[in-house]
């Protein structure tokens, strides 16, 4: 998700709750000056140097921007792709370059116009078509599903479920009208990683109530311990029901690129791909072969994780067990419960106030679930995305003013 939202629309014209998150924590600090010098920890974007390669890769095939590329992406592309799932994920068998594989523009607008493609190719729904979203959630779900003119259905993600969506409360008449279901493992903001009986388990409903999963994998490659298991790891040899998105903006500090892809079904990806070649922006053949020479290297993937454990270690040591804190199994977020401070939005303010640091409130993340909860409140997400020395600076700082 970028900061760089367009100017929201009236509030009498576009509820509060739809709005970007970064919109809203705008508007939240307004014109209060930072308190100390300011430290940006609110946005998910790698501030990791960029991989050596990227600008000989581009220097060499500039002349290919004289091209349109192709809707699907370029074969090599393609190709490079499903070498790189086949070879990171245990799959029973290799994915079909040819069908199973398709460029995007980094994930957000796949995942959007996944949403439109998952209402016009799911057929027979019992009643008024339903997209399920975990809750909190990366904003472009509920933008999908209203998008599609479904009901947007917000599941709660909490502690209590382990930060995964709890299988258990969804009843047969949900599931009998669900389009899609967006699953995002590791999860932004917690952290949490399914693991694979829950991932056969979700795909079974899939394919029994005759619905999408659409998983969201973008967090992948950046864990704690180990690699976190992949939806079309446990799917079988028949990829049906199954979508999975990635990108190479976490993965290779690459948000800027705007590259990434969809695999899995290759029936949806058919029509998919007749949506998005009238819709969405074609990715310009230069940049597919940067992303080529990213899947191809797993060094600077492995440098990243390495960065990344580094801050983790930092939070370990100067977080402790403040504020609910554990070291996420996956992804760069930090979740914590400041409750017992004031609302979330109250110390979002305070800790720009008086500390510098920005971040992002919880409840904007989410919605209000069953009950009227929002399982977001009173927590913040802290985006470990600056350097160690940056980073330290910021969670002292945090420390101080909480304390």
């Amino acid at each position: 998700m970028s900061p760089a939202d367009p100017v929201p629309f009236p509030k009498a014209a576009r509820p509060t709750d739809n709005r970007s998150p970064f919109v809203r924590l705008t508007e939240l600090l307004g014109d209060t000056p930072p308190g100390q010098p300011p430290i940006n920890l609110s946005v998910g974007e790698p501030q990791h140097a960029v991989p050596p390669f990227v600008g000989p890769v581009l220097a060499a095939n500039v002349s290919a921007f004289n091209k349109y590329p192709p809707n699907n992406g370029t074969p090599a592309f393609r190709e490079a792709a499903a070498k790189w799932i086949t070879s990171r994920y245990k799959l029973p068998r290799p994915v079909d370059p040819a069908r199973e594989v398709l460029v995007l523009a980094g994930t957000r607008e796949g995942l959007f116009l996944a949403a439109i493609t998952a209402r016009r190719y799911v057929k027979n729904r019992n009643g008024r078509p339903a997209i399920l979203i975990p809750n909190p959630f990366y904003a472009v779900y509920a933008a999908g599903a209203l998008g599609a003119d479904c009901e947007p259905v917000y599941l709660a993600a909490d502690a209590e479920s382990g930060f995964i969506p709890d299988l258990d409360a969804l009843s047969d008449e949900l599931l009998s009208r669900t389009v899609a279901f967006y699953l995002a493992s590791p999860s932004n903001p917690q952290g949490a990683v399914a693991g694979p009986d829950y991932l056969r388990r979700l795909i079974a409903l899939a394919r029994k109530h005759g619905f999408m999963v659409f998983a969201d994998e973008c967090y992948s490659e950046i864990y704690s311990r180990e690699p976190p298991v992949g939806m079309l790891e446990v799917a079988g040899d028949d990829f049906s029901n199954i979508v999975i998105f990635h990108s190479l903006s976490k993965r290779s500090n690459l948000a800027g690129l705007r590259v990434g892809f969809a695999a899995g079904d290759a029936g949806f990806l058919a029509d998919y791909l007749n949506l998005r070649a009238v819709s969405a922006p074609q990715i310009p053949n230069p940049v597919q072969e940067v992303a080529i020479a990213a899947y191809e290297d797993e060094t600077h993937v492995e440098e990243n994780r390495r960065l990344y454990a580094a801050k983790f270690d930092l939070a370990d040591q100067i977080i402790g067990d403040r504020y609910g804190y554990k070291r996420p199994a996956g992804g760069f977020f930090l979740w914590l419960d400041v409750s017992a401070h004031g609302g979330d939005d109250e110390v979002t303010l305070r800790l720009w106030r008086e500390a510098g640091v920005r971040v992002v409130p919880g409840s904007y993340l989410a919605r209000d679930g069953a009950g009227g909860s929002n399982p977001g409140t009173g927590f913040i997400r802290v985006a470990m995305v600056q350097d160690a020395a940056t980073t330290a600076e910021a969670l002292h700082r945090i420390v101080a003013l909480l304390s």
